[in-house]
């Protein structure tokens, strides 16, 4: 645990960097305030409430704030008929997900998001620190997304609301008050299903989302100390997910590395790693790696030896590119 939080605490130095934002967001960053994801998550309801008298905010505490306080202040604001406490069993797969195609295009969701923390949190254990996006990655009819920063969250998630789809949006438990960098105060979003390269390389490419990213980001950095340059890539919309922008940086790279907290087996990866070899395959110059999460149930204090590290990266690079 001490080990995984000394490495995210490296991110106020990664957003000063420029980690959160690419060249086409740099008017993002022209006025706004230093706030942590969960405050940028906060401001994206507030505004998708004020600006919309069809938004609702409903789910398991959310009336008070939520266990992570990302829903304060809405009930006092906007009252509890727009902000309300429900049940957890929203029937996502059965009806949400099918609801457009069983009524032939008719009608939708009018807008459904559905918010969910997931992700290691130092201390969750086998209960609270799960992954679980690729379950919903298997379901035709939603889409799934996974912000990296306080910036990429509240753009992402005003676009999921915007969205006439219905969207599960994961929240990283890690970065709700860890990641900090500046967040406009106006209304904007991010466009979905748009991978971004927030790091561009030449030798391999590596692809992941959410709190993973600063991981990969330190793998990448010492990477380069030996000569390995790095492609990094932030997938952000999983389903339906942006073949194309890492097809072309394997075409360019020849190698491909993806990195998720979920287990290996079954991961989301997986999925990356066959429709890259079904594309790339003649350009491919070593197998795919893959460094996730191991399949078994989350553990608590061997939660180090379960995470896919900066040094399991780094170690999968250089095998990678020395294959």
């Amino acid at each position: 645990m001490a080990t995984r939080l000394k490495r995210l605490e490296r991110w106020a130095s990664l957003s000063r960097r420029g980690f959160s934002t690419s060249c086409d967001e740099q008017k993002l960053q022209q006025s706004g305030k230093n706030v942590n994801l969960f405050s940028a998550i906060n401001q994206a309801l507030h505004i998708a409430l004020e600006t919309d008298p069809r938004a609702y905010v409903f789910g398991e505490d959310v009336s008070f704030g939520g266990v992570f306080r990302c829903t304060t202040g809405l009930a006092d604001r906007f009252g509890k008929n727009r902000v309300f406490n429900t049940p957890l069993c929203e029937q996502i797969v059965n009806e949400a997900a099918k609801f457009r195609y069983r009524s032939g295009n008719q009608f939708n969701c009018g807008g459904l998001t559905i918010r969910s923390p997931y992700g290691a949190v130092g201390h969750g254990g086998h209960y609270h620190s799960q992954s679980p996006e690729a379950f919903f990655c298997h379901v035709p009819g939603i889409k799934v997304v996974i912000p990296r920063s306080p910036q990429q969250a509240k753009g992402l998630l005003l676009a999921c609301i915007r969205d006439p789809n219905p969207i599960v949006f994961f929240e990283p438990k890690w970065l709700y008050r860890l990641a900090v960098e500046e967040v406009p105060e106006h209304d904007y979003v991010l466009p979905l299903s748009q991978a971004e390269v927030i790091r561009p390389g030449s030798d391999i490419t590596l692809v992941g989302w959410g709190a993973q990213l600063s991981v990969m980001e330190q793998a990448c950095v010492d990477a380069e100390k030996d000569g390995i340059s790095c492609e990094l890539i932030d997938l952000r919309t999983l389903i339906p997910w942006d073949k194309e922008t890492v097809e072309a940086s394997v075409r360019k790279t020849g190698r491909l590395l993806v990195s998720h907290e979920a287990p290996v087996t079954g991961g989301f990866g997986a999925e990356i790693s066959a429709s890259i070899v079904e594309r790339c395959f003649l350009r491919l110059e070593a197998p795919v790696a893959r460094i996730c999460g191991l399949d078994t149930p989350f553990p608590l204090v061997f939660e180090p030896f379960y995470m896919p590290t900066k040094n399991k990266i780094l170690d999968a690079i250089k095998s990678t590119v020395n294959y």
